[in-house]
Order: structure tokens, then C-alpha cells, then sequence
């Protein structure tokens, strides 16, 4: 460590182990814990697809949010005209009375069966968007909203943006995406059906999974986004199986195997060639098909290879706002021949497996996290990059080019490597920064 702001280098974390993270790195060992969610407002649901925009996720539902008027204040700006929410958010504001005495629990059900009637036609569901206050005061809103279903006729869900939970075991990114597959009811199994979960986005257009899973003999993938109706969403319900795409969406899918009895596989997103390809053979073999990658393998090949073919042994800053994880795209980069003087990220067991393949290729590596207030004394002492991939990278690296990786078209497989490689390419070329 400098003496201006943290890093500790991957050889010397990796020697350290999981167990004897450094302070700065343990945003849980502080007082008050501050998430990467910080880096988008200090709310699980401010910005992007938080509790509040992923809850929407179920098509033509929509969403009430019950909230002291602090919490209501930035939803306002999702929720106004052009913003994410649009015109299917509503709110029912606590004061002090509402919270000392519980009174708003009483209104809910009013609320919802106003929002009902109100509306040209009734939603074929409601979410409800509950906070901290409510953690605290320990109310059952499974229970409340069952009231609300017997008095508006609904669907109602509990959606629980409790920030207090995100070191718990079901954080509110992680129990959003059980409320928004709990809508589906037992339907017959298809053998050609199957569910992507994981994302409130599609993936890309050109992601190589569509076509692998049709040389599997699937006619019908499903994903929460791309379906347009509520009757669309419904028919999830008929998958011969799930593959889950994001670990946060694990917990739904147990869900999904007891009530629905629909089985689920795991797909990682991966930046390394290899392992995407070892990744395809496993879960092939997972669900007793046999895949021809190899021209989805070779079109990524050929991006990486064209890449540093034109821009050489570059260095990048790799940042963790952006699709995927900044340590497996970190070693990833490394293993391509790149360098990686930094990266800017949260360091939990999941990922601390890359640390330490990141330490035996590039023990220097300078590992920060966004969460210490010494980043604000990030400047001369910082390692030499040639550009950045990363939103917050971005912000410590202004007049590099580089990407922000975050778009909402999620990148996966084959076809996201080279998606990435791409825009790394236009970055570069033009010597600014990219679009995604």
C-alpha cells in the first residue's frame, strides 16, 4: 500500500487467504456496510435493475411501493415520464404515525384494491416494494399480502427491498428473484421448454446458447424479458428444465424445482475461451446432448486474436460495474497475453478462486476496492494503463479509452467474448471511450 490510497497486491492476498482479508477489502467489517450498490446510489433499488425495476419484471404486473418518503424520493426519477418504471408504479407514502403504529398495514390492501380500480383494466398482478422500516418492524407480508389478494381479486407479491439484508443470506437482489417467478402455477412438462433465468435482460441476439440448446432438440427457450404478456410469463411454467445463468438466481430455481418440479443446470458466465468451451461439453453431457461449438468458438478466437494483432500487449484498469466479474475477466485477460496492472473490485469466496490463479500470472497485479475512502486520494502513484473496461474504472481513468461493459443486452458465452473484443477494438481505434 501506498501512502495515498489502498491496493494490496494479488500475490500477497492470495497468500493472505479468504480468511485474513485486508480491512479496506471487508466492507462488512465497518460499522455501517456500504455495498457496491453504492456506486448507484446507496440503495438496492436506486438505479439499474434493483428490487424495485427487476420486480417489474413480470409483464404488464405492476408495482406499489410502501415507503417512508425518503425512500419514495429517488424512485421518483425512475418512475417519471421516459424513465424505467414508467406508468406502472405507484406509492403509498408512511409518516411517523404509519410506522409507530403500524396503521399502514391496514392501507395496503385499500391501496392495492384502489390501484385496481383505477386502472382501465386490472393488472394481472401486484408487487409490492417494502423497505428497511418494515424489516425492523418485523411485519409478515406474506400474510398482508394475502389480504390484499382476497380484497383486490390479484396476484399480490411481496418484493423485499431490504438493504439491511445484503450480507444475510438472501440479499434483496437474490429474494427478488424468487417473487418474480412465484407467480407461475404447475402446468404439463414439455420436453422442448426451457427457461433462462438469472437476468432481467435477454442475452444478446447472437449468444450461441439459443443454438446450442436447438441442436439439443429445444423448440422453446424462455426468458422473463423476452416474454410480452403475462400469458407468455405463465407458460415458464411447462420447462423441462432451467438453466440458470447468474448465482443470485439460485435460490428461485430451488423454488421452481419444489413447488413446480422443474430440475435446474448452471451456467457461469465466462471470459476465457477455454473454459467456455469446457463449460458447453459439461453441460452437454449434463443433459445428454452433444454440442458443435466449434464455429461459435472459432468467431471468438478470431475477435481476440484480431484485437491484439492491432493493439498489442496492452494494459488495462478492470473495473466491477460492469457484466460480468472483474477478477475472472481479469485472469482472463491475462491468460490472452494482456496485462493488468489494477482491478477494482469486492473480493468474497465465490471469485477469490481467480485471485489466485490472477497471483501466479501477475503477482503485481494492484487490487483495490471502491468501497474505502482513500480512493478518493487515487492519482500520480496509480499504475500506467493503456485503457479501461468498467464504469467505475472510467471514473479513476477519464482520458483513457476503454468501455463501460454494463449495457443491458447481457453478454454471454463465445458471442460475449467477442461482443467485448469488439468494442474494445472501436474504443481503442478511436481513441475514445466506447458506447456499451
Amino acid at each position: 500500500m501506498a501512502d495515498g490510497y489502498f491496493y494490496i497486491k494479488a500475490g500477497e492476498l492470495a497468500e493472505r487467504g479468504i480468511k485474513d482479508l485486508p480491512r479496506e477489502l471487508a466492507g462488512n467489517r465497518h460499522l455501517i456496510y456500504s455495498s457496491p450498490a453504492t456506486l448507484a446510489f446507496n440503495s438496492p433499488g436506486a438505479q439499474g435493475f434493483g428490487v424495485k425495476r427487476a420486480g417489474l419484471a413480470v409483464p404488464e404486473s405492476v408495482m406499489l411501493l410502501v415507503a417512508p418518503r425518503c425512500c419514495g424520493r429517488n424512485t421518483s426519477a425512475l418512475a417519471s415520464p421516459g424513465g424505467a418504471l414508467g406508468e406502472r408504479f405507484f406509492y403509498l407514502l408512511l409518516d411517523e404515525t404509519d410506522i409507530v403504529t403500524g396503521r399502514h398495514l391496514v392501507r395496503i390492501p385499500e391501496a392495492v384494491k384502489e390501484i385496481c380500480r383505477t386502472l382501465p383494466a386490472p393488472p394481472p398482478a401486484v408487487m409490492i416494494c417494502i423497505t428497511c422500516v418494515d424489516a425492523l418492524l418485523g411485519t409478515d407480508m406474506e400474510r398482508v399480502c394475502r389480504r390484499c389478494t382476497e380484497a383486490a381479486g390479484v396476484p399480490v407479491v411481496p418484493c423485499y427491498m431490504y438493504a439491511l439484508t445484503r450480507e444475510g443470506r438472501l440479499p434483496p437482489m437474490v429474494q427478488v428473484r424468487k417473487s418474480v417467478y412465484s407467480l407461475l402455477e404447475p402446468m404439463p412438462k414439455k420436453a422442448d421448454a426451457v427457461n433462462l433465468l438469472g437476468f432481467f435482460t435477454p442475452l444478446q441476439e447472437d449468444c450461441e446458447l439459443y443454438a446450442l440448446l436447438r441442436q439439443a432438440g429445444v423448440k422453446k427457450i424462455r426468458e422473463i424479458a423476452r416474454c410480452r404478456t403475462f400469458a407468455e410469463y405463465l407458460e415458464m411454467a411447462e420447462a423441462n428444465f432451467d438453466v440458470v445463468l447468474h448465482h443470485e438466481a439460485r435460490y428461485a430455481a430451488l423454488d421452481l424445482e419444489k413447488r413446480l418440479g422443474i430440475p435446474s443446470v448452471e451456467l457461469v458466465r465466462l471470459y476465457d475461451l477455454e473454459k467456455v468451451r469446457r463449460q458447453y461439453a459439461l453441460f452437454g453431457a449434463a443433459i445428454g446432448a452433444s454440442f458443435d461449438d466449434g464455429p461459435f468458438y472459432a468467431r471468438a478466437e478470431g475477435a481476440v486474436r484480431n484485437f491484439a494483432d492491432r493493439h498489442g500487449k496492452i494494459a488495462f484498469s478492470v473495473g466491477e460495474w460492469l457484466n460480468g466479474d472483474p477478477f475472472e475477466l481479469a485472469l482472463a485477460l491475462l491468460r490472452y497475453g494482456f496485462a493488468v496492472p489494477e482491478i477494482f473490485g469486492t473480493v468474497g469466496e465465490g471469485n477469490f478462486v481467480w485471485v489466485k490463479k490472477i497471483a501466479q500470472l501477475s503477482p503485481e497485479t494492484r487490487i483495490s476496492s471502491n468501497l474505502s475512502p482513500t480512493m478518493l486520494l487515487y492519482g500520480e502513484d496509480a499504475p500506467a494503463c493503456d485503457a479501461f473496461i468498467g464504469r467505475d474504472a472510467r471514473f479513476y481513468h477519464p482520458h483513457l479509452p476503454g468501455i463501460d461493459w454494463n449495457g443491458e443486452a447481457q453478454p454471454f458465452g463465445y458471442a460475449g467474448i467477442a461482443a467485448l473484443f469488439r468494442e474494445l477494438d472501436r474504443a481503442l481505434s478511436s481513441g475514445k471511450e466506447g458506447a456499451r
